[in-house]
Formats: structure tokens, sequence, C-alpha cells
């Protein structure tokens, strides 16, 4: 069995594994024990008192994060006629239709997100295989599928984070960098609580949020108190 490196060790024992924190001393410990050379990802996991086998309990969305992701985000946008227009004015790096499914097909993806008006839904769905497992393919119950192109691009590049629940029960989603400051991880994760709780579904039953926890890309993992946040957003 492998083990964690001495530096990871070390962090980790400045956390207490009892304690369930408050959004903010968790991002302000978060910050003191994260260790990459680089500006790592922040990311909350939500264990939901849900079964994602029924359909009527899966959990799926996005959230535009108020203060970004803290990256530039590559848009490839599906769309033709006036909407491509729309598209390349609203700052997409890419915009095509069969030319880039072609290129998909071929083995590129130098994207990180994907848009498409529905008139282009049958030309995208040639490379459902490629992109569905990814998590590249445009859907409209997250609205990457739209006439609304400017709105979309636009999300995308101040910073909207997709989520979907998995098969564990579990959602994981990036709020921005650990170089944020308090303020704007605070702001980000309580966006992304506002939308979790939003998207409750009526036939889950007990405990919806049964656990929560913050971590940074190499970082140890913090316990969130899910009643505290909760009572934040009330």
């Amino acid at each position: 069995m492998s083990r964690r490196g001495k530096q990871h060790r070390n962090m980790s024992a400045q956390v207490d594994r009892t304690k369930a924190y408050g959004a903010v001393e968790a991002i302000e410990l978060l910050q003191k024990v994260k260790y990459g050379k680089f500006n790592e990802t922040v990311e909350v996991a939500i264990n939901l008192g849900v079964n994602p086998r029924h359909a009527d309990q899966m959990v799926r969305g996005a959230v535009l994060l108020p203060n970004g992701l803290g990256k530039e985000v590559k848009v490839l946008v599906f769309a033709k006629g006036e909407k491509e227009t729309e598209a390349r004015e609203a700052g997409a790096d890419f915009v095509g239709g069969m030319d880039y499914v072609t290129k998909i097909q071929e083995g590129w993806l130098g994207f990180d997100k994907a848009i498409a008006t529905p008139d282009m839904m049958g030309v995208v769905g040639r490379i459902a295989r490629i992109l569905g497992p990814r998590g590249l393919m445009p859907n409209p119950k997250v609205g990457t599928v739209t006439f609304d192109v400017n709105k979309a691009v636009n999300e995308m590049k101040a910073g909207r984070a997709e989520f979907r629940v998995d098969k564990a029960g579990i959602i994981h989603v990036p709020i921005g960098k650990a170089g944020f400051t308090v303020e704007q991880l605070s702001e980000n994760l309580l966006a992304l609580m506002e939308t979790v709780m939003r998207l409750k579904p009526a036939t889950s039953k007990g405990v919806y949020l049964q656990h929560i926890t913050l971590s940074s890309t190499m970082g140890p993992g913090i316990t969130l108190d899910s009643n505290a946040l909760i009572g934040q957003l009330a």
C-alpha cells in the first residue's frame, strides 16, 4: 500500500479530523496547509443523500461563481449563420460546425467547454461518445444547448462550474484557486451551496447534505460544517 509523502503527512496533522469547520475557518486552514509550488485548485466534494440510479434523484447543474475559477477557459461553439457571428463577438475561442466535428474525431480536444445551438445537435451527436465521457457534451440541462450564445459564452469565460452526481452520490466542484482571498473563496462556496440546495430532488429522503469536504489539489481534506453553511444561506 502506497504512503503519502512526508510533507502531506505534516500538513494533514494540522487538520482536526474530528471537527467540522466553518467556511471561513476551513478556507484559512486550507491556505495554511497547501504546499504545492503552483496555484492549486480548490475543490468541494459533497456527499449527497440521493440514489443516482433513480432518474428523479439525479443532481446535475451549473453555478456561475461570482469570483470565477481563476483560469482561462477555452470555449468551442457549434453554431452557424448569425449565431456563429454572435459566438465570435462574444469571445468564443473556436466556432464552427462539421469542421470541428471532424477535428475532434481525429483526436483534437483543445478546448475546456463546448456550447451548441439546438439546430446543431444533430451534427454534434456524431461525437457524443467522445465528448460525453469527458464531460464536454453540450446539454440543455446545464444551459450549454441554447440559442442565447452570447450569454452562454460570457458565463463560461466568467467562471461557470458544472457538476453532476457520480455513482457514489458525490459531486466534485472546483470553486477557484488557493491564491484567491478568503472572501472570494467564501463567496464562491456559498454560491455553489445555494445552487446545490436549490437542486435537491423532491424524492430525496433523509439528510441531503451528508458530508462536505474542502481541499486543494495536493492538500488534505477539511470537513465543513454543513449546518453552518445552510444557516449562512438562510
